[in-house]
């Protein structure tokens, strides 16, 4: 890069939890800055997953944690242009990036179910992720399938 990198930001942890993964979590939910009403469908489908998985010996704040680590992709594929031809070269995912995409894909998921509310919605993909099942487990799966259909092309990584 020409540029100097840019600095990370630091992220201030959550008033409930005092967690900075649920922060994050609470930036991607977030619609025009809208940052209170992204707390409030953040924590009501926390408890919804709590009530609804009372049999459960986990918080649901780590039944959370686990379905987020239950989606989280360990290998994607990136486009590579070599001699005219385009290549789907399977890469690893820096950790933080790892992240950000489980995160935004189970936002991404549960905006897309049916469900009265957006936290009725995210409970429901929050649980499902728990369970290895529902669209972002699938899509953790499909990118992991991608990658091992593509790993022939894997000597031209960046």
């Amino acid at each position: 890069m020409r540029k100097a990198k840019p600095k990370k930001r630091v992220i201030l942890p959550d008033p409930v939890f005092n967690d900075q993964k649920v922060s994050k979590f609470v930036n991607h939910l977030m619609y025009d800055g809208k940052k209170n009403t992204s707390y409030e469908i953040f924590y009501k489908a926390l408890d919804i997953v709590k009530e609804k998985m009372s049999n459960e010996e986990k918080s649901a704040l780590e039944i959370w944690k686990q379905a987020l680590d239950n989606i989280t992709p360990q290998v994607e594929v990136k486009s590579r242009r070599i001699g005219g031809a385009t290549f789907q070269v399977p890469t690893e995912i820096r950790p933080d990036r790892k992240e950000s995409v489980s995160m935004k894909n189970m936002i991404q998921f549960a905006r897309k179910r049916g469900g009265k509310s957006m936290a009725d919605r995210l409970a429901a993909e929050i649980m499902d992720a728990y369970n290895s099942q529902g669209g972002a487990f699938k899509r953790k799966e499909d990118m992991h399938r991608m990658a091992e259909a593509n790993r022939a092309f894997a000597h031209f990584r960046f």
